[in-house]
Parts: C-alpha cells; structure tokens; sequence
C-alpha cells in the first residue's frame, strides 16, 4: 500500500509520483509511473474522476499510429509536421515535434493493456491545409459498459447532459471520455501501486532547495495533508475557465458561467500554486474556444455539426461559414465583439435544433426562457431578436439562393469536407446541390441565443518538451511537471484538429513519466 513505508517525518504519505487531476492525461501519467514500477498517489479535487475528459468525446490526434493503420489510413510524421506548420506556424516548434514523436510511444503503451481499446472514426482535420489527413487522424476510445467498469462507473464524472441536473445513477454505458477514464482506472487498479484520493484538493507545492518534493493537500475531512513526491510532481489540473476572476484578469473573452468545463474544477489553482513558486506562465487569454447556445440556467451548450439555418449579428447579416468547425465559428464572434448572434432556422426538423448539442433542451424549456424566439414569419422573428426585418428577410433570401446553386458565394459553406460532415440528407430526401445548404422556408420560424463558449482554457504553465515547468528564464523547476490544460499549449491561437487537446495531455504526461524514470 502506498504512504506504509517508512517515510521521512513530517509528511503523512509518500510517494514516487504525485499526479494532480484524473483526467486522461493525468491517469495516462500515473499508469506510465506505475507501468514502470513506481508507486503513484492521484489527487482528484472533486468527488468524481474525470475532469474535463469525462465531458468530452475524447478524440486523439495522434497521427501515424498502429489505429490509423488498423484501418487502412495513410498517415505519416511528416505529413502531420506540414500539418501543423501550415496551421500554427513555429510556434514552439521543437516541442510541437516532440509530441509528434512521442504520439505513438504512449498509445503503444496503452494498448499493450488490454483493458485499453482504441478505435479509428473518420472525422476531418479542422483546416483544409497542406497535410491534412483525407478522414483525419482522431481515434477514440472503445465504450465500456458500466458493469464491466470494476465499480468505478458511479465515480466517473457523469456526461454532461446528465451531471448539470445531477440526473445520473452510474449505471450508464462509458463512451467517450468516460470510456477513457474508465479503461484507465481499470488498468491502474490491476497494477496495484497507485492510490487515488478523492475530494482532496492540492493548496500548495513544498519545495526545498529549489526542488519541488511535495504537495500540501486538503482532505476529504479539512485535515492538511502533506505529501511526499520522491520523483516528481505531475499537474493535470486543467484550466481556469471555471474561475472569473482569472478569467477577467488575463482578459479571457466569454464567462465562467458560459464555459463547457465541468463544475467544482478547473479554477486556475494549480497554475497560481506553480507562478507562486517562479513557474512562467504563456496564452494565458486564450481556450478552446466554441459556439453555445445560451441556455436558461445562463450556462451554455456545446454546439456543434450545425446542419440548418443561418447565424446572423445585430444586423441581421451572416458574418461567417455556420458550419465550419466550432472553434472558428466563437473566434467569429469574438472578432466582431460580439456577445449574443441568432441562429436562425425553419421548422424542417421540427422544433429541434437542427445541429448537435450537449445538453441538448427541450424547445419549450428554451422558448419558457427566451433563449430561443418562434414566429410564423422570417419579420417576426427580426422583431423578437431586435434586428431590422428587411435586413434578415435578405439574408434568408439570398441563403436560399445559395441553396439553388450549392454555392455559398459568401462563405463558402459545404466546400469543405468538415462542412459537409454533419450534413447527410435525412433517410428519403432529396439530397440538395450542396447538402450544407438547406432552404429556410418552412414555418413556423425559430431563433436560438449563440453565445461564445470553451472547452477549457489553453494557456498555463510553460513547459518544456518532457512536461518540465519552466521558469521565465527558461530554466526548469526541478521535480515539477505539467501537462493538458494546466499548460500553454503547443498550438498557440489555432485548434488544428479533433482530439489535440487530450492527445498532446496524454503524450507530455507520458514525456514527463519517463523523464523522470531516467532521472
């Protein structure tokens, strides 16, 4: 058992690594440590594992894997290095291509447990670029039903659609990052030397002679306590999107309220315990960014794959592709300044919105709130959301011209593989010029909220290319490791393709592991 050894006076438990945060970069860590034989303590803040992974569909870009070649996709290192060049530029180019190298070490690592299933599902790279993957280079986890999950399933951070009204009961199928979390729980507990401790927030790092050794933690029953890391301490904490005050601070746009990260998390914490130590610090007002749909609670939800309808400003004009992927469609209305747009659709799906949502409510709940407006005409709905009436019925009249062309001369939407991702006709219809543009001429119309959203932020902790903190001096702090949203990300201001964010979490995680084991 870990913490029964003897141990030093003055810590109540010890260990070789100390990982703060479940997520999936977080336990990837701990199961590279304990894979190699180390023992391993997990700090979890909250009462559930998961973090920002449980909501996610968790997606890995992890290009030219044994996955990618299971299924008969062509990839290669270089490919992907042009890839992201093209997209982000050379920011942090040496650490860009050491979570290019380090792509397939750490999936070959997991896949020799069988408790680690992983499969290839088709979704298009984000930028349409020299490199670019025909199908993309993301690969999931396999879902995992809740019996075959060992007990954890009740302890894994719910979907999000479920954990915001506190409707789950744990018996629910892990998909997505559930599944993640799940399988990695799985394979960490048939190792045997990883303790996880729950509802144990980390206050502090210990540091003596300029080496971090430890953590002050807080307990489940308020007691302190402090814990000993004899390789190192590796933060997977997640962001700040939780916390306003940062937010306001670093000039991070959108709210707290609005983002998709989970609740009781991500409040920055880690980061201000490493800057309190002489950790540096970069992008620290950028996210991941994407459309929400204003929601009547005042959150916002994860608004993807918009299949119908058009986005219009205060003006009544469309300003950008609707269904280009999500992260560009916020940076639209970030640009403009914008805090509230409309999208507007017709009644040919009913009345639901004709896109994907998490948590996707009903249209009463959403009309009972105002955050969506109904109305028999294209002029009504401009006089619910305040836009001139003339100005939006041109809008819509021009789009259905569009719709007769299959040419958006405006922009461009359905040229691009992602656009047309979403937009497979229904069973039975008559598939249009360009099945991303759909005729608005079905009453009665409706009007939703857009609002911009995150999936957490992106800025944090400098690391460098083995997840070691950096100093602004560019020094390192010994024994102090980071990865996922708790870092600056390698991307800089661009979202290159799905499943980057948990991918680049889970190779630094596995880079600072084995750093340390050849320490």
């Amino acid at each position: 058992m870990v913490g029964e050894s003897a141990q030093d006076p003055g810590w109540d438990k010890e260990s070789d690594l100390v990982v703060v945060g479940s997520g999936g970069g977080g336990l990837t860590g701990a199961y590279a440590a304990a894979s190699a034989g180390l023992e391993t303590i997990v700090l979890e803040k909250t009462a559930y594992f998961g973090g920002t992974t449980a909501y996610a569909g968790a997606g890995l870009w992890l290009p030219d894997t044994d996955v990618q070649r299971r299924a008969g996709v062509e990839d290669s290192l270089e490919d992907a290095r042009t890839y992201l060049r093209e997209v982000v530029g050379d920011y942090e180019a040496e650490r860009r291509d050491a979570y290019l190298a380090g792509a397939e070490p750490v999936l070959n690592l997991l896949e020799a447990n069988p408790n680690l299933q992983f499969q290839w599902i088709s979704f298009p790279d984000y930028f349409p670029v020299r490199g670019r993957c025909e199908g993309g280079r993301t690969f999931y986890p396999v879902p995992l039903e809740a019996a075959d999950a060992g007990g954890f399933a009740p302890l894994i951070r719910p979907k999000v659609e479920l954990d915001r009204p506190g409707t789950a009961d744990g018996t629910e199928r892990l998909d997505g990052g559930r599944a993640l979390v799940g399988r990695l729980l799985l394979a960490l507990t048939e190792l045997g030397n990883t303790e996880f401790l729950r509802e144990t927030p980390v206050e502090s790092l210990v540091v003596e002679e300029g080496r971090v050794v430890g953590v002050e933690a807080r307990g489940p029953d308020g007691a302190t306590l402090r814990i000993k890391a004899r390789r190192g301490v590796l933060l997977t904490a997640g962001g700040m999107e939780s916390a306003a005050e940062l937010r306001t601070a670093n000039g991070v746009p959108g709210s707290a309220a609005r983002t998709i990260g989970p609740r009781g998390g991500n409040t920055g914490q880690m980061i201000e315990a490493a800057v309190a130590i002489g950790a540096d610090t970069a992008l620290l007002d950028e996210a991941w960014w994407c459309t929400g749909t204003a929601q009547p609670e005042g959150r916002a939800g994860f608004l993807l794959g918009i299949r119908r309808g058009v986005i219009v400003d205060a003006t009544g004009s469309r300003f950008f592709n609707e269904a280009a992927p999500y992260d560009q469609g916020a940076r639209a209305l970030i640009e403009r300044g914008i805090e509230v747009a409309y999208l507007v659709f017709d009644s040919a799906e009913g009345d639901s919105l004709p896109a994907l949502v998490e948590p996707d409510l009903p249209a009463a709940e959403n009309l009972a709130a105002g955050t969506w407006v109904t109305a028999d005409t294209v002029a009504g709905i401009a006089a619910q959301i305040d836009v001139p009436a003339a100005a939006l019925e041109a809008t819509v009249e021009e789009f259905n011209g569009y719709s007769e062309t299959g040419v958006d001369e405006a922009f461009h939407r359905g040229e691009d593989p992602f656009d047309l991702y979403f937009s497979v006709p229904p069973e039975g219809d008559e598939a249009p010029p360009n099945p991303a543009l759909r005729r608005l001429d079905k009453p009665p119309y409706y009007a939703a909220q857009i609002v911009v959203s995150d999936l957490g932020t992106k800025g944090g902790l400098r690391i460098d290319n083995d997840g070691r903190v950096l100093r602004p001096d560019g020094s390192t702090i010994d024994g102090l490791y980071a990865a996922g949203n708790t870092t600056a990300s390698f991307t800089a201001h661009a979202y290159p393709g799905p499943g980057l964010p948990i991918g680049s979490s889970l190779v630094f995680s596995h880079r600072a592991v084995l750093h340390m084991t050849a320490a």
